[in-house]
C-alpha cells in the first residue's frame, strides 16, 4: 500500500494533478540506493519519512562522541559543512545514524570580502555547492541538505543572499531527489521568515538557531507567516548577548544544571507540542566543548569528556528514561568579593549535590577574560590560566589569591562523579587596582605573536570607519615570524580607521585597567605593506586627560611609509612615565583613493 501511494503522489506531481488530501514533496530512490526522505504534508501538518519509515530528528551538533548519541536514544548529527565528511557519513553509516550535511555559504564581508552582488563569487559558491551535492548525494546516511548557516545578515532581508541559496536548493532538487533542502537562520527575526517564503521556493525546511528564544520560537514562527516545516538546528541555554552583564560588563553565565533545565523547556515548549505538526525535530547544540566567551558557556562536555546534565536531560527527553548514574547538580558560586584590588584573596563558596549520592572531587581553575562575548561562532584561543592563584580548593568552595593584573578574570569550579559524569560553575572576577609592586611586568612584553594565547592588550578599539576595517591575525601570507601574522584592511577608498589596543577591552578611559610598562625602553614592530607605499601612524597611550582613567604618557611614530619587505620599527620610550598604560598600541591610517592593506608581526615592549 505504501509503495502503491507513492506511486500516486508521484504520478500526480508529474502530470499535475492536485490530491487535496495530502500533499508530499517525496525524494525517491532505489530500495539498493542512497537513503530516500520523505517530506510529507497532510492537513497542514508535516512529517519527514526516512526509507519508508517515520522519522522524526533526535540530533545534535558537535564533535563529541557519535556512539554516545546513539546510546543516549538519539538518531542524527548535523554538519555545518561538506569538506572532507567522508569518514563522518561512513561513522554515521555504521551507527544507523542519519546526517544533516551542511554546506556552506559565505557570510557577507569577512576575510573574504565576500558579497552576494559579486557574480563571479556567487557563481564559485554555487560551483562549490553543486560539486558537494554531487559527492555525497548517494550516502545512506544523507538526511537533508543544509544550505548555509546564519549567512542571511542582520536582517535577513537581500534578495541577492536569497536568491543565491534558491539556486542552489533548485540544482539540489535536480541532482538529487532524494533529500530535502533546509536553509538555516539566526533565529527568525526581521525578513528571515517572509523571504524564504517569498524568494526560496525549493527550500523545503527552515532550520532555525535559537537558544533564550528556544520556548516560543514556533509561535512566533507562526506569527511571522512561517508556514515551511522548520527543524530547531540549534537550541541550547541563552547565548552571551541574551543573558544579563555585571558591573564591568561580564555576561552571567548559568551552571550547568541550569543550562540544562535551557534544553528541557525549549524541548517541552516547542519541539514536542509542534511534533507531526510544524516540526520536524531538532539537534542539540555543542554536544562537545569550545571556547566561546567562556571555557564552558555551549559545552555539553567538558574538554576531557565528562558530560555534563544537558547530557542527562537531552537523554531522557530523548528516551523517557534518566540515565544510570546522572550527573552532580550545581548551584550557582557565591564569592565574597568580586572586584578587588590585585594581590588580594577571595573566598568562593560552592553548593554541589549529587542525585545518586555519589562521592564527589573538584577542581578550580582562574583564568584571564579577553572580554570579547559575541563571537559568531569564530574560534578563540584558550585563556591564560593562573594556577598559583588556587591556594585551596574542595567541593564546598576555594581560596583564590588574585594576580595583581588590572582586568577581568573567569574562575570556574568543576565538579566530578567519578562515573563520567561533572558539573560546573563560573563566575567573573575582577581586579580594578594593581596592587603593591604595580604590575610586576616583566619584559620584554609580546603583544602579539604567532601561536600566542593570552595577549595583555586586546585590539577592540576599533575607529573611524570600523565597518570597514577587517583583521586575520592567523594570516599565512609570508610571516615575518612562525607561521603567521596578522594581516590589516581598510576596505574603502577613503576616510579613516584605526584600532586600539587595550586594556582591559573596551577600555577607553571609563573604567580602570592598562599595564604598569616602567622599565620598559622601547616599543618595537615588524610591519611591510601589500603593496608598498601604505602609509600607517603607529602610537600608543592615546587617551588624555579628558578622560577618567588616562594613559599616563603617549608616543607616536607618525606617517610611516612601509615597503612590501618587512622592516622593523620602534618608539622610543626613553623619559615616559609608564605606570598606566591602557591602549598600548594603536595603528591609525587614511585611504587614498583605494583600500589598504597591511602585515604586523612581532609586537613587543622592550
Amino acid at each position: 500500500m505504501f509503495l502503491f501511494r507513492r506511486f500516486l503522489v508521484g504520478l500526480a506531481a508529474f502530470v499535475g494533478i492536485l490530491i487535496t488530501s495530502s500533499s508530499h514533496r517525496v525524494f525517491a530512490a532505489e530500495a539498493d540506493g542512497p537513503s530516500h526522505v520523505d517530506l510529507r504534508q497532510t492537513d497542514g501538518n508535516w512529517q519527514l519519512f526516512c526509507d519508508g519509515h517515520p522519522f522524526f530528528i533526535q540530533g545534535a551538533g558537535g564533535d563529541a562522541s557519535r556512539e554516545l548519541i546513539k546510546r543516549c536514544g538519539g538518531n542524527s548529527f548535523r554538519l555545518w559543512g561538506a569538506d572532507n565528511i567522508d569518514g563522518q557519513l561512513d561513522e554515521a553509516s555504521r551507527l544507523g545514524l542519519k546526517v544533516a550535511v551542511g554546506i556552506w555559504l559565505e557570510h557577507t564581508g569577512g576575510p573574504k570580502h565576500f558579497s552576494y552582488h559579486n557574480p563571479k563569487q556567487v557563481t564559485e559558491q554555487f560551483a562549490r555547492a553543486r560539486q558537494a551535492i554531487l559527492k555525497y548525494k548517494d550516502s545512506p546516511a544523507i538526511l537533508v541538505w543544509g544550505i548555509g548557516n546564519e549567512m542571511e545578515g542582520e536582517n535577513g532581508d537581500d534578495p541577492a543572499i536569497w536568491h543565491a541559496v534558491q539556486d542552489i536548493a533548485a540544482v539540489a532538487h535536480k541532482l538529487d531527489p532524494n533529500h530535502p533542502t533546509m536553509t538555516v537562520t539566526a533565529e527568525i527575526g526581521g525578513q528571515r521568515v517572509p523571504s524564504i517564503n517569498k524568494y526560496c521556493p525549493d527550500i523545503d525546511i527552515h532550520g532555525i538557531n535559537t537558544y533564550a528564544g528556544g520556548p516560543s520560537v514556533a509561535r512566533r514562527y507562526r506569527q511571522l507567516g512561517g508556514f515551511k516545516p522548520f527543524i530547531l538546528t540549534e537550541f541550547g541555554p541563552a547565548g552571551t548577548w541574551e543573558v544579563g552583564s555585571n558591573a564591568w560588563g561580564a555576561p552571567i553565565e548559568l551552571t550547568s544544571t541550569a543550562k540544562s533545565d535551557a534544553y528541557r523547556q525549549t524541548y517541552l515548549g516547542t519541539i514536542l507540542p509542534e511534533r507531526g505538526k510544524l516540526c520536524l525535530g531538532s539537534y542539540a547544540f555543542l554536544w562537545g566543548n569550545k571556547q566561546e566567551a567562556t571555557a564552558t558557556w555551549f559545552g555539553m562536555f567538558l574538554p576531557d569528556g565528562t558530560r555534563l546534565e544537558a547530557v542527562d536531560t537531552v537523554s531522557e527527553l530523548w528516551t523517557g528514561r534518566a540515565p544510570a548514574h546522572r550527573c552532580p547538580q550545581m548551584q550557582p558560586m557565591k564569592l565574597d568579593r568580586d572586584n578587588v584590588k590585585g594581590g588580594e584573596t577571595i573566598h568562593a563558596a560552592l553548593d554541589v549535590t549529587d542525585p545518586d549520592n555519589q562521592s564527589l572531587t573538584a577542581k578550580w581553575v582562574l583564568t584571564s577574560d579577553a572580554a570579547v562575548y559575541q563571537t559568531a561562532g569564530a574560534h578563540q584561543e584558550e585563556a591564560r590560566n593562573f594556577p598559583d592563584a588556587i591556594s585551596s580548593g574542595d567541593i564546598h568552595g576555594a581560596e583564590i589569591h588574585m594576580p595583581n593584573r588590572v582586568g577581568p578574570y573567569w574562575l570556574y569550579a568543576y565538579v566530578y562523579d567519578g562515573h563520567g559524569g561533572g558539573a560546573t560553575a563560573v563566575a567573573s572576577v575582577h581586579v580594578n587596582t594593581a596592587g603593591s609592586g604595580a604590575m610586576g611586568t616583566k619584559f620584554p612584553l609580546v603583544l602579539y605573536a604567532d601561536g600566542m594565547g593570552d595577549r595583555p592588550y586586546i585590539g577592540s578599539g576599533w575607529m573611524g570607519d570600523s565597518k570597514s576595517i577587517v583583521v586575520d591575525d592567523k594570516c599565512a601570507a609570508n610571516p615575518h615570524s612562525g607561521a603567521a601574522c596578522m594581516k590589516c584592511q581598510f576596505n574603502a577608498a577613503t576616510g579613516f580607521g584605526g584600532i586600539a589596543w587595550q586594556n582591559p577591552a573596551n577600555n577607553w578611559g571609563d573604567q580602570p585597567g592598562g599595564l604598569d610598562l616602567s622599565g620598559a625602553k622601547e616599543l618595537t614592530f615588524w610591519a611591510r605593506g601589500e603593496e608598498g607605499g601604505e602609509v600607517v601612524s603607529f602610537k600608543l597611550g592615546i587617551l588624555g586627560q579628558d578622560k577618567k582613567f588616562p594613559d599616563s604618557d603617549h608616543a607616536e611614530l607618525p606617517d610611516v611609509t612601509l615597503t612590501t619587505a618587512w622592516k622593523q620599527y620602534s618608539i622610543d620610550l626613553t623619559g615616559k612615565d609608564l605606570h598606566r598604560i591602557e591602549t598600548g598600541f594603536v595603528w591609525v591610517l587614511a585611504a587614498n583613493g583605494k583600500p589598504v592593506t597591511f602585515y604586523l608581526d612581532d609586537v613587543r615592549y622592550e
